[in-house]
């Protein structure tokens, strides 16, 4: 926890950005135009009628922090996400957080570990979780979406993965900018909010070409994730006239940590592997087809009569056939944090070990309406996907994602007045 001092020190140089932003400068305008230049494409804005990280294209790194809140003064609240906006939007430029006060008596305005690097196409996303409409005047304007998920087969939730009153999500092409953002906004919520949980991830990011990522099973993840470009995608994704006035143009957040039993995987036969997934391992392809873009048959049987995409492949359960039409926006990265355990290779096979990795998947998803999108979708797959023999589902959380900022105003901003 930070000493009065130090806290100080940073929101009053945190002030000083914030009120050159309150005032209307543009964020981008305070780089020299050499220094602009070589930042092309690296850095990416800030300001918008949504959030960044939702539909921008997926970066390889990600930092998720859960924070609770330690006030019950909508001001206070205010003044957080007021600094916060104003110092994600320098980060996103590649600025530092706050400019130092080239005083001796004060800490830095940044912690200076990213000094030298590029913005590398860094987002910042927040959300509010239920706690947040408990406060003072905000009861009356929570959103009739945002409800604690039902509790879901086989899942082994934990109460210190999960949950939270306001949710961080950095995303970046190096893992240390993701770090150094959330780090830097947690210092300056110091007071207001405390951390519950992080979460890390990571996706493969040197494919020669434009690849669909490979999640840790090896299996491409994400080819039938619904396109910004692509009709309907909106209605997905974004709230729209129905929702609450304040939430136009915003979004819901999912998170679910999934672990995944590796060493049952890896002794596990491709036929098998394929047949859970419902795709060929090497091109991503449905079973049955020859391309990764090839449109799932489904109705196509075997010599013996048998489904070729078998009738608990994930593929297919998920599949917006199956489910009403239903969609999300996925964009969830592999996690890995260290080996857990030695255990056996394959059940009843004691000779046979392996280590056991406590690694898996980051979950995050983006939808318009988390009860009429996500929850019936898991529930079906919770209950019947194949592919729950090799996961369980450990962490969850969902938040409500306000629309994005205005240029020199602050995210919630529309909640919070």
């Amino acid at each position: 926890m930070l000493t009065d001092v130090t806290r100080r020190g940073l929101l009053r140089a945190a002030g000083a950005a914030g009120v050159a932003a309150t005032a209307g400068s543009a964020v981008a305008a305070s780089v020299g135009v050499a220094e602009a230049a070589t930042r092309a494409g690296e850095n990416l804005p800030f300001y918008g009628a949504h959030q960044p990280g939702i539909a921008t294209p997926q970066q390889p790194a990600l930092f998720l922090a859960a924070f609770d809140l330690e006030t019950s003064k909508v001001a206070k609240l205010r003044a957080l996400m007021r600094n916060w906006s104003a110092a994600a939007a320098r980060m996103t430029q590649g600025l530092r957080v706050a400019p130092d006060l080239q005083s001796g008596e004060v800490p830095p305005g940044d912690s200076g570990d990213v000094d030298g690097l590029l913005a590398g196409r860094l987002t910042v996303t927040f959300g509010f979780g239920a706690r947040v409409f408990t406060l003072g005047g905000l009861a009356g304007r929570r959103p009739a979406a945002l409800q604690p998920l039902p509790r879901f087969a086989g899942e082994e939730i934990e109460a210190r993965r999960s949950g939270g009153d306001l949710v961080v999500q950095a995303c970046a092409e190096d893992p240390a900018i993701a770090f150094h953002a959330v780090r830097m906004l947690a210092t300056l919520g110091a007071g207001t909010v405390r951390l519950r949980w992080t979460q890390r991830g990571f996706l493969p990011s040197r494919y020669r070409g434009d690849q669909t990522p490979r999640n840790l099973m090896g299996m491409k993840d994400g080819t039938l994730n619904p396109r910004p470009s692509q009709p309907g995608f909106a209605q997905v994704v974004w709230t729209g006239g129905s929702d609450a006035a304040w939430l136009r143009d915003g979004t819901y957040m999912v998170f679910r940590r999934i672990r995944m039993n590796l060493p049952h995987w890896d002794s596990s036969s491709r036929s098998d592997q394929e047949a859970t997934i419902g795709r060929h391992r090497e091109s991503g392809a449905p079973l049955g087809g020859s391309r990764e873009n090839d449109i799932p048959n489904f109705r196509a049987r075997d010599r013996n009569g048998r489904f070729v995409i078998p009738a608990r492949a994930h593929v297919r359960l998920a599949h917006p056939s199956f489910n009403g039409g239903i969609e999300i926006l996925r964009r969830g990265y592999s996690y890995d944090d260290g080996v857990t355990e030695i255990g056996p290779l394959r059940d009843g096979a004691p000779h046979s070990h392996a280590p056991g990795f406590n690694a898996g998947l980051a979950f995050v998803a983006f939808m318009r309406d988390p009860q009429a999108q996500f929850v019936p979708l898991q529930r079906r797959l919770a209950a019947q996907d194949r592919l729950n023999q090799y996961i369980t589902h450990v962490g969850s959380a969902v938040f409500v994602v306000p629309p994005g900022a205005r240029q020199g105003g602050y995210v919630g901003e529309t909640l919070l007045g």
